[in-house]
């Protein structure tokens, strides 16, 4: 991302979303619900479509398409 140039704006991503992960890479359902972690995904790339383009609406349906898709 940062090469991109995106390294601003994806800074505090590690910080936000520590503790979703284990130590194997695969998602921690006993410290955060799925659900939950979808939600705080699809703000963060809300604030850069809101940054890049000016708009939120670039990241609409991600929730709903992760969630229809992996949520189960």
């Amino acid at each position: 991302m940062e090469r991109l140039g995106w390294g601003a704006e994806f800074g505090g991503l590690a910080a936000r979303l520590d503790g979703a992960f284990g130590a194997d890479g695969t998602f921690a359902h006993d410290r955060l619900r799925f659900v939950d972690f979808v939600d705080d995904v699809e703000e963060l790339l809300e604030e850069v479509a809101r940054r890049e383009r000016g708009d939120e609406e670039a990241a609409d349906g991600f929730e709903e398409y992760v969630l229809r898709h992996y949520g189960g």
